[in-house]
């Protein structure tokens, strides 16, 4: 790589995320506490309300069966999140310019319009759910709780500034976390089963729908766009040791936030079972959850259990936001820079639509699980697309994806597309 190029990418680099930290040079720990952070945006996603309703419907229905695909998807993810971070580093720029500047014009129409319709179905599921939050803790109707949502999102990621929404971000987490810890506490689930379901693998043609959703809500197709992005608020240089040191750090910070993520999923299914699926009761609605779980595991279960709905819609729809507008901007070629106007109208962009469709749905619950669906259906589109980008040497340079990570980010997409496959044939021939 020429100067010329080396100074070109560094600059596109230092335009796609403002406000960036600046690299801590003490400690070997401080200096990975300062790179921790980017890998957390992309947790609170897969935290977010379309995993509370897949979560209690696979919790509710099935009990302990489905703690098999969160790990498995947690696996997964940890293998996906560090190579479209890996992408970002390697190349500087975001996977949605990458495919725009590596493939065909057709293929790039196709792959923007499908991660478009993803990032839409991502924000009504947490857009509703922050609004069902709201509406559990205050009384108002739900509809008023998604405009509330939609404007919270807005105002956190249009005001702030990039090192602020990640501080924010963590925070939320925390709360959402500090919330499922005690209501594990009060429901005293079978931990026996639960070490049991964690590792053994359950799948049928009555669970398969749930499965399905359920990786379509913790494996998003927006995060991985989002992670490719996110990662340049950390400064790193521009040599291939510097960028080395940079992805040693990156993968401290996507293991932590996955295994954070794999804790609070988990517990979300081992609470829906503790408490509806042992008690034989169909749960049908969030609200109807949360209405339920008060008599049976007390007030402060139902309290919490809202408080940290609020907090996964809020959070979850600001990273939502980032994605979207980097989504937007990449694909049509234009500066991912957080104060161009372009990029703060992309904000909106999707809102209107999420918001509309939320309006004029009547069965919420079955929204947000479709939503989910939809993510799962797109999936495979995008982790093709990051599957030959960072296995071509002249994108990724040294930083090409060896054969033992194309081994099992390739297992990883036939295992997606596979479920995808039944999902579809279970369907048709009426087993869902």
């Amino acid at each position: 790589m020429s100067h010329k190029e080396s100074e070109s990418i560094l600059t596109e680099r230092k335009t796609c995320m403002i406000d960036s930290p600046t690299t801590n040079k003490g400690l070997p720990f401080k200096k990975m506490l300062s790179f921790l952070g980017p890998g957390f945006l992309v947790t609170v996603g897969f935290v977010d309300p379309g995993n509370w309703a897949t979560n209690i419907e696979g919790g509710s229905r099935f009990g302990y069966q489905l703690l098999w695909v969160v790990s498995l998807s947690t696996l997964m993810l940890v293998v996906i999140q560090h190579m479209a971070a890996k992408l970002g580093i390697a190349t500087g720029k975001s996977l949605a310019v990458n495919i725009r500047e590596h493939f065909p014009k057709p293929v790039t129409a196709f792959l923007g319009t499908t991660i478009l319709l993803a990032c839409i179905a991502t924000d009504i599921a947490e857009l509703l759910g922050g609004g069902i939050g709201f509406s559990l803790l205050f009384g108002i109707p739900i509809w008023t709780g998604v405009l509330l949502t939609v404007f919270l999102k807005i105002f956190l990621v249009i005001s702030q500034r990039y090192h602020r929404i990640e501080a924010l971000i963590v925070g939320f987490l925390g709360v959402i976390t500090l919330c499922y810890m005690i209501e594990l506490l009060i429901v005293k689930p079978d931990w026996a089963a639960v070490t049991t379901s964690i590792v053994l693998p359950q799948l049928d043609r009555d669970n398969i729908y749930a499965a399905m959703a359920i990786l379509g809500a913790l494996v998003m197709p927006h995060n991985i766009f989002l992670h490719s992005n996110v990662i340049h608020s950390r400064e790193w240089g521009i040599s291939e040791r510097e960028k080395m040191e940079l992805l040693r750090y990156e993968k401290m910070d996507t293991i932590s936030a996955m295994t954070l993520g794999w804790i609070v999923n988990s517990s979300m299914i081992i609470v829906a079972s503790a408490v509806f699926f042992q008690n034989h009761l169909a749960i049908h609605t969030i609200e109807e959850a949360s209405a339920t779980l008060k008599p049976l595991a007390g007030p402060l279960a139902g309290v919490l259990f809202a408080i940290a709905l609020v907090f996964s819609g809020v959070g979850s729809s600001m990273t939502s936001a980032m994605a979207e507008a980097n989504v937007f901007t990449g694909f049509l070629g234009k500066p991912e820079d957080p104060g161009t106007l372009l990029y703060r109208s992309a904000v909106f962009a999707t809102s209107i639509p999420s918001f509309l469709i939320i309006l004029f749905t009547t069965d919420t619950f079955r929204l947000l699980i479709f939503s989910q669906i939809i993510l799962g259906i797109q999936l495979p589109f995008t982790l093709l697309s990051l599957l030959i980008l960072c296995r071509n040497g002249k994108v990724m340079g040294g930083f090409r994806s060896r054969n033992r990570e194309f081994a099992a980010a390739s297992l990883i997409s036939a295992i997606v597309i596979m479920l995808n496959i039944y999902f579809f044939y279970t369907t048709v021939t009426g087993g869902v």
